[in-house]
């Protein structure tokens, strides 16, 4: 399975990949800097701040330090003026030991808390000086603050702003116009085509690619950006709501009705079958209905097929009434408490209005849960356009596409989902029984090389 889509997509691929590296332009282009915050320009006035600022931070600094010795100074100052007057004559000589001299001097520093006996004369004064120094410190240490937030705010954007001019640099580019896309994309394109692969499909891989491509630098490694770029829109194209029939079954009371459609030839008998033999796999109770009743041939391929698995089949004559087939077989499953029926209708194309008006009546009647398309992988375009047209009268809400085996173009698997926006729900692997494989996107991708 799709062997020869492999091969000439990835040879496309290759050749494209290449080409568009050779015939890319190179171009010039200088890369703006961040235009969030705007350097400021150096001048001699904004070169002397910072020293202007320091020299001033060293004058308060010296300003405030003085001011303590100061105040220490004139104390000692002035309290001997008053020891001198007040304290001299009572006083007698008397030989003081270095280290009660200190005793005493440690004992006085706390004086300075409360009140002495000299202050109260003289030190009103003192204090007022005391108070003034310290709202001076108070203020300075403010302004100190204020100007070190300042340095940092102006300091700041200078450093983001010399950080993007390094970003300010001249690089070289290739692109590739649009015209030029167009030209090489049309080897890819071809090989698609080869492998019945839909335009639409087509179309959605081409506007992928060049917004990927087209004006843009492009990456190092092209080739890689071009695999991923068509993984990624493929996996895009083939996934679509799974339908889960057994989850269905399960949800429902009533029994979950199926009814097939599809031109004669591409295998409609054979799937039923095969979807009955899943059903039965999973343990749920099986009822065919032999609907086709415009060929006698197909009413006996279908009982061959209810013997072997061993379920119940409904039929009438040759001629009867395909919707009388349809409501019997659902009653008999209501009836039988049976989990499963599967309709199999008769292979009609959209132009005979008979036959279309027939299945028309087997929907009204029957009412079917599920409706599915049953068509041929290996006829490509063909069974691509029967799908939309089969989803145009009856909107589908699947497809099973039977001989995926023996598709070595695989065009079908990967247009069918995106032209009706409708899942594949199986592929027929082979002829027995168990050759019914449910659809993956990843195994799909997998077989494609990707």
């Amino acid at each position: 399975m799709f062997g020869k889509l492999k091969e000439k997509l990835m040879q496309a691929v290759s050749v494209f990949s290449k080409k568009t590296e050779e015939e890319a332009v190179e171009e010039k282009a200088i890369e703006k800097p961040v235009e969030k915050i705007a350097p400021k320009k150096e001048t001699k006035e904004t070169k002397k701040k910072p020293a202007e600022k320091k020299l001033r931070k060293k004058e308060k600094a010296k300003k405030q330090k003085p001011t303590k010795g100061k105040q220490k100074k004139e104390k000692k100052k002035e309290e001997p003026k008053g020891k001198v007057e007040a304290v001299e004559p009572e006083e007698k000589e008397v030989p003081v030991k270095e280290e009660e001299s200190e005793k005493e001097e440690k004992a006085e520093e706390p004086a300075e808390e409360k009140p002495s006996f000299f202050k109260r004369f003289f030190g009103k004064k003192d204090e007022e000086k005391v108070e003034e120094v310290e709202a001076e410190e108070k203020e300075a240490k403010k302004e100190v603050a204020e100007e070190l937030k300042e340095e940092k705010a102006e300091e700041e954007p200078e450093e983001e702003a010399s950080f993007f001019e390094k970003v300010k640099t001249s690089l070289t580019t290739k692109k590739i116009s649009a015209e030029k896309f167009e030209e090489l994309f049309w080897e890819l394109e071809l090989a698609l085509l080869e492998n019945n692969v839909s335009v639409e499909v087509i179309e959605k891989i081409k506007e992928d690619l060049k917004k990927e491509l087209v004006d843009k630098p492009l990456p190092r490694d092209v080739p890689k950006k071009i695999e991923e770029t068509l993984k990624r829109t493929l996996t895009e194209i083939l996934s679509f709501d799974k339908v889960d029939l057994l989850k269905l079954v399960k949800q429902k009371e009533k029994p979950l009705v199926i009814a097939f459609f599809g031109i004669n030839g591409t295998g409609k008998t054979t799937s039923i079958a095969k979807l009955a033999h899943y059903f039965q796999k999973h343990k749920l109770s099986v009822v065919l209905a032999a609907c086709d009743t415009f060929r006698a041939a197909a009413i006996q391929q279908l009982e061959e097929h209810a013997d072997k698995l061993g379920v119940k089949i409904i039929k009438h004559d040759y001629g009867a009434d395909a919707a009388a087939v349809a409501f019997d077989a659902v009653k008999y499953a209501e009836k039988n408490k049976i989990k499963v029926v599967l309709l199999d209708t008769a292979g009609r194309l959209h132009s005979n209005t008979n036959l279309m008006q027939e299945l028309e009546k087997i929907i009204r009647v029957a009412k079917p849960d599920l409706k599915i398309f049953v068509g041929e992988s290996i006829t490509g375009n063909d069974c691509i356009e029967q799908a939309k047209q089969f989803n145009d009268l009856v909107e589908m809400d699947g497809a099973i596409l039977t001989k995926a085996d023996v598709d070595e173009k695989g065009g079908a698997p990967l247009s069918i989902s995106y032209t009706i926006k409708k899942p594949i729900l199986f592929l027929g692997m082979g002829q027995k029984y168990e050759d019914l494989e449910e659809f993956d996107a990843e195994l799909i991708l997998k077989r494609l090389g990707f």
